[in-house]
């Protein structure tokens, strides 16, 4: 089973890239995080003519998450309770494959003891509540997407540049780890003990030229699936211009590979 999880930064700009994706990649599952398209506008037909099932919990401008597969989604829901940002469409909840599934577009934070900052350390707080009033650690779960937070000094490019600050702070780091203590794997250490890989690069001053990349697109697993976790994959190709499929999004699709159960 192939599971992709990308940040499009607006499904709409990056529709013919997202198709282009899906037969190179030929995935299972696909979660995508920022649509910024209500539910009416996401392009179902698009992806149903390409072979894909898929659900949107969207808003007009901002935020929007969607989940596409080849097989049937079951056990819908979008949001969940307690969400200190409810306005907002950050969280959509499923099954797929066989797999739970929990696609995640993070608040970003702007800026260290800003409001903003203050309301992602409540939402990530609110959301592991939720997870863990929700699942059970003996489930086979898959919570990924855009968590806006780089672990740990080697998903940094430059860990003195960034330490302290919003993106890698220690707050936001913890939010992170208290979910990986309460049973879920970051299934990209599995394979490599980095630095790296990464899966974002600002628009700005040539980062990606520059080896200037975070790594807060995030594949978190259950055990079970930890256990079935043979690779996973950044597809950079993806994040570099093409003018026949336009302006690239600056996140770089993640791609795990799952063995069958």
């Amino acid at each position: 089973m192939k599971l992709v999880t990308w940040n499009v930064n607006s499904i709409r700009q990056r529709l013919p890239r997202t198709l282009a994706l899906l037969e190179r990649h030929e995935p299972d599952v696909v979660c995508m995080q920022e649509t910024k398209v209500v539910d009416e506008d996401f392009p179902a037909a698009e992806f149903a003519a390409a072979g894909y099932e898929s659900v949107s919990f969207g808003q007009k401008t901002y935020n929007g998450v969607a989940i596409l597969s080849r097989g049937p989604i079951t056990r819908v829901v979008r949001g969940f309770g307690q969400d200190p940002a409810a306005t907002e469409s950050r969280i959509l909840a499923a099954q797929a494959g066989g797999i739970k599934l929990l696609d995640v577009y993070a608040i970003n934070g702007k800026a260290v003891a800003t409001p903003s900052y203050e309301l992602k350390l409540a939402w990530f707080a609110a959301l592991a509540n939720w997870i863990g009033d929700t699942y059970s650690p003996g489930d086979a779960l898959i919570v990924t997407g855009d968590f806006n937070i780089a672990p740990a000094d080697r998903d940094v490019h430059d860990p003195d540049r960034w330490r302290g600050k919003n993106l890698a702070s220690e707050p936001e780091r913890e939010r992170v780890a208290a979910l990986l203590r309460w049973g879920l794997v970051d299934l990209h250490r599995i394979h490599t003990d980095g630095p790296g890989p990464f899966t974002w690069w600002d628009y700005r001053m040539g980062a990606f030229h520059k080896g200037w990349g975070l790594r807060i697109d995030l594949a978190l697993g259950t055990r079970s699936i930890a256990e079935r976790c043979i690779a996973v994959d950044v597809d950079r190709e993806e994040r570099k211009p093409s003018t026949g499929e336009g302006k690239p999004s600056d996140h770089a699709p993640v791609i795990v590979t799952l063995e069958d159960a």
